[in-house]
């Protein structure tokens, strides 16, 4: 399974509360890595970032993550498991697009959707799903278009639109795609919504070397993006995305901790990752 682009949330202090909690309800669940900031989960092959980062940003429904099973049972059981302490924003129902459907937010406000049926032609077992609210309402289709123009290995699976019935006609009801054979699904909403994309949940792309870094970074955030700091930028929807070269990974997490802070001290004063500068300052 590709896990060069994987979802990060960020949470408050409390990842390892978080990991174990996935790791008893989902299914071939195990925990690659902690190191107290970053928990890193491995869930049915695919990953899942933690991230311990502060108070600054909580997950909101913006982002959500959609788990498909044939077996109305495993919806169920995943639905009622999931619902505990948390909040269920739409009951587990029959609808004309699933015979057993809910959508809830879980006791640390990750929202998921809960779904029976196919799941189209991906492998995932769960699908980062964006939706489209407030003033990016209407613009789930050209956020498409971009993501499979910027990354190789894109396609669209295919895109069902709203007759005007239950929301503006022409709006996406649910898109399915792949970037860089990675699966994601998107959705608009006209409803007022009180939350935006925003770090909460960001995208995590893994990149080769400074010339794939240089790349990705310079696409997702022209024509209206915003950059920040530690490889962390907004694209032009507002969705938040690290851009982050192997390379960092092995500088971070080398044996010598004091080259090591040395790498993290300068990566925090950085936007878009430098590795040239970082390789220069960890063999000073």
């Amino acid at each position: 399974m590709n896990n060069k682009i994987y979802p990060c949330i960020w949470l408050d202090k409390n990842g390892k509360e978080v990991a174990e909690y996935y790791k008893s309800i989902f299914p071939d669940t195990h925990i690659d890595q902690d190191n107290g900031m970053v928990q890193m989960l491995n869930i049915g092959g695919q990953n899942l970032m933690l991230l311990s980062a502060g108070p600054h940003f909580k997950p909101n429904a913006s982002i959500s993550f959609l788990i498909a099973n044939e077996d109305e049972q495993e919806t169920t059981r995943l639905f009622n498991e999931l619902a505990q302490e948390g909040i269920v924003l739409m009951a587990l129902d029959s609808y004309p697009f699933s015979t057993k459907y809910g959508w809830v937010r879980d006791k640390f406000g990750v929202t998921w959707q809960l779904y029976t049926g196919e799941k189209g032609n991906t492998d995932q077992y769960f699908i980062p799903t964006l939706m489209y609210v407030n003033q990016q309402n209407g613009r789930a289709k050209e956020a498409i278009e971009l993501y499979t123009r910027i990354f190789p290995g894109s396609q669209v699976e295919g895109i069902m639109e709203y007759d005007g019935s239950e929301d503006t006609k022409g709006n996406v009801q649910h898109a399915q795609f792949h970037i860089d054979h990675f699966t994601m699904a998107c959705m608009d909403s006209s409803l007022k919504h009180q939350f935006n994309f925003d770090e909460g949940i960001s995208l995590v792309v893994i990149t080769a070397d400074q010339q794939e870094t240089d790349y990705y970074w310079n696409n997702l955030v022209k024509d209206g993006g915003e950059e920040s700091r530690c490889g962390w930028l907004k694209d032009k929807f507002g969705v938040s995305w690290q851009i982050v070269p192997q390379k960092l990974m092995i500088l971070m997490n080398q044996e010598d901790r004091e080259k090591a802070k040395r790498v993290t001290d300068a990566l925090m004063q950085m936007q878009k990752i430098d590795i040239d500068k970082l390789n220069a300052i960890s063999a000073a």
